[in-house]
């Protein structure tokens, strides 16, 4: 160890850094206020200030700083989607991961090491093939792939050869990655907070005022601040929230599971997934076996965790790699996916001409983070919904133009 930084460690006068500001006391009034300190609100706060010159922006959070569903996922990053409009706003998605550590001046630990979807069946096979060219004309890197490359792509996975599970071939989805959910938030609100946006934490919205069509005001716990424009992105609450300001999502809430083991000797170098066996795999930089798998199937606003669902997610993983049954389980946790009919998101305008939504991501809202924000920013700035979200409209559901994404996560729904 360098004596220099030894002698700083030891040192009693040297001042800490905050990468975030202590909260301060609520302003009258703020250009923006954008409710949920999550990585979509953060990041919309980032871009709005470092790309559109909007810097009286407030974020304001119930609890902590992204303490919601960014973390309480599984960091999965993917653009092999169903929909051509899907995979088109989730490629862009991956495409800012890449370049995120850089744009931020944060590391947050991006690792692109490719997702492989495993299919059990001839039809599943004969979808694969169809997402695969979806993919391709979107510019993503997918491909089909038969199972002697899948046993190249992971050679420690059982193959069930003859069994009810036997793996016929894969998805090959080059793109899929990871990234540390915690530092993506912290590498945003940092660079908004250096640009002048408030963070405020522990301040929750009670009651949002308007007239006519126009939010005028929202009352909080610790005060009533005026807004130009109001942001929404509160993930598991957002139906909620909505409701505060006068408008109905079509949103139901499910818990979404998952857990993790003690850290092992790095063995997976991929992301793995079944949707026949409802189960996903990841390793993590320290070792840990990420397990997840489908949303729970009754409707329930909590973040706790089952017995059963533990259960669930042994017996899928043990099937995959059976030498882990001696392996420990360190922890387990539950998310709140705020799903609508049609497994998409709902982005953009809404009913109240200042107020734009960003909700109904289900499973998906952690690998949408920098795209999410980057057109709710946009969205902001211009006052127009950009063509890459106006898919995502609220409206779709009047003019029964549904983006149906049912089954395109790994595990299904």
């Amino acid at each position: 160890m360098p004596f220099a930084l030894l002698r700083y460690g030891l040192s009693k006068g040297h001042r800490p850094f905050r990468d975030i500001p202590a909260t301060p006391d609520l302003k009258r009034s703020y250009d923006v206020v954008i409710i949920g300190g999550g990585g979509h609100g953060l990041a919309a706060a980032w871009y709005l200030s470092n790309q559109h010159g909007i810097r009286s922006v407030a974020v304001l959070e119930k609890g902590y700083l992204a303490g919601g569903n960014t973390a309480r996922n599984t960091t999965t990053i993917r653009s092999n989607y169903l929909t051509s409009e899907s995979i088109r706003f989730y490629r862009e998605a991956v495409s800012l991961y890449e370049s995120m550590s850089e744009d931020l001046g944060f590391n947050v630990m991006f690792s692109q090491r490719g997702q492989l979807t495993l299919a059990h069946s001839d039809a599943t096979m004969r979808s694969f093939h169809l997402r695969a060219e979806m993919g391709k004309l979107a510019g993503a890197r997918i491909e089909v792939v038969d199972a002697q490359t899948v046993r190249e792509l992971c050679p420690h996975l059982h193959m069930d050869e003859g069994g009810l599970h036997e793996v016929l071939g894969g998805l090959w989805h080059a793109d899929g990655g990871t990234a540390r959910h915690d530092a993506v938030a912290w590498g945003y609100a940092r660079g908004a907070a250096a640009k002048g946006v408030e963070i405020h934490q522990r301040t929750t919205v009670t009651a949002i005022r308007s007239t006519g069509d126009r939010v005028t005001e929202i009352e909080t716990n610790r005060g009533t601040i005026r807004a130009g424009q109001v942001i929404q992105a509160t993930g598991g609450l957002n139906g909620q929230v909505a409701e505060l300001a006068g408008i109905r999502l079509p949103i139901r809430c499910f818990p979404l599971q998952a857990m993790v083991t003690q850290p092992l000797k790095p063995f997976l170098d991929i992301l793995l997934s079944s949707a026949n066996l409802h189960t996903y795999l990841v390793q993590s930089s320290r070792g840990e076996i990420v397990i997840g798998g489908g949303s729970d199937p009754y409707q329930l606003a909590s973040t706790r965790s089952s017995f059963d669902q533990k259960v669930h997610l042994a017996q899928g993983a043990l099937h995959l790699f059976p030498f882990l049954h001696n392996v420990k389980l360190l922890r387990q946790w539950a998310g709140i996916t705020d799903m609508t009919p049609d497994y998409s998101p709902i982005m953009g305008a809404s009913p109240l001409s200042n107020y734009w939504l960003d909700a109904g991501w289900g499973t998906w809202g952690f690998k949408a983070t920098p795209v999410a924000g980057k057109y709710m920013a946009e969205c902001v700035a211009t006052g127009k919904v950009p063509d890459i979200i106006a898919p995502f409209a609220l409206t779709r559901f009047d003019r029964f133009a549904l983006l149906n994404e049912m089954g395109a996560t790994a595990a299904s729904h």
